[in-house]
């Protein structure tokens, strides 16, 4: 996702499917400017500084959103974020500014839930599902870290020995623990899947001093997460940050640590060599690679026992991490 101060749009690294204003409106608030969505949240005008950003139970692979919705994915994914901005808000700043309703000024509230008409829908599709943030100009990298060798890191391993100009150890297994956590940003594709770059293509880009403070940045927030998952009973095998700048502050965007931005797999059935059982949307991917689909739009349908599971998999996420039951809104 991309937070550009100073522009009347924000525009959302979606790949090829983005979801129009047409194919969504159902979810458009009225007394706020729609800005547009992504594969998972709508983004609106607040005013000048502030955006409001509502996850919905869209999910998405391969680059197109499906036509089947997750219950309660868009609460698990901005409830998760919300709990690691607030636990990492020591080491980077965050865009949040409050995802509580009742911390939302009145205006916006007014705004929202007109006193006239259906007053009280716009409001309930928001609960436990949307953020205020601020906004921030954006850096146009995902802040790639991986500490397990698995997804296009395995693939790039087995054809290199390396992942994005990391050489690594012969003879490693996928799923493997890798000896360090590693940094591997990857360009923000316009269609399509992200590009994986070197660390020195990206100093070339962005700078190297910035290049290094986002580099440190992400493998301190990776170790640390890692760290606290692992006493929860997850394994966070990778993730992704994005950041932006504000007031020339670095400032971590969009969302944090959630099942749709890592890979979490459990601690007690881990086992190197294979794939691994996960928490997050690979579920669906795998489900997906058995059917004779060519991976363009339009996404088949999931059958309501893959649904039904990958809610389970997002609530089992949100309650291991948090160590919370997702209160149903």
């Amino acid at each position: 996702m991309v937070l550009e101060k100073g522009k009347t749009f924000v525009s959302l690294n979606t790949g090829s499917n983005v979801v129009s204003a047409d194919s969504c409106k159902s979810s458009l608030i009225p007394g706020l400017e729609f800005l547009r969505s992504g594969k998972v949240r709508d983004l609106y005008v607040v005013d000048e500084d502030r955006l409001l950003i509502v996850a919905s139970d869209r999910i998405s692979a391969f680059d197109c959103v499906l036509p089947n919705a997750i219950p309660h994915k868009g609460q698990v994914l901005t409830q998760i974020s919300e709990f690691w901005f607030g636990r990492f808000s020591h080491i980077v700043p965050n865009h949040l500014i409050t995802a509580d309703l009742s911390e939302f000024p009145d205006e916006l509230i007014k705004r929202i839930s007109p006193a006239s008409g259906d007053s009280r829908a716009p409001l309930a599709r928001m609960m436990g599902r949307s953020m205020l943030v601020r906004r921030a100009e954006v850096i146009p990298f995902e802040c790639v870290v991986r500490g397990y060798l698995s997804g296009s890191g395995w693939k790039e391993y087995q054809q290199t020995g390396a992942i994005c100009g990391h050489q690594l150890p012969v003879g490693l297994l996928e799923s493997e623990r890798l000896p360090e956590p590693i940094f591997t940003p990857a360009t923000k594709a316009e269609e399509g899947h992200d590009i994986n770059i070197s660390i020195a293509e990206m100093s070339r880009i962005q700078g190297d001093d910035l290049t290094k403070e986002l580099e440190a940045i992400s493998l301190r927030l990776y170790r640390e997460a890692a760290a606290y998952a692992e006493t929860r009973g997850i394994i966070i095998c990778d993730t992704k940050f994005e950041f932006g700048m504000r007031d020339g502050e670095l400032t971590i965007v969009d969302e944090m640590l959630t099942p749709d931005s890592s890979r979490f797999w459990s601690r007690e059935a881990y086992a190197p060599g294979n794939p691994q059982p996960s928490f997050d949307k690979q579920f669906v991917r795998d489900y997906l690679e058995t059917l004779d689909w060519d991976k363009r739009p339009p996404a088949p349908p999931l059958p309501p026992e893959v649904v039904g599971a990958t809610s389970a998999k997002y609530l089992e996420a949100y309650r291991l991490i948090t160590g919370q039951d997702l209160k149903f809104i």
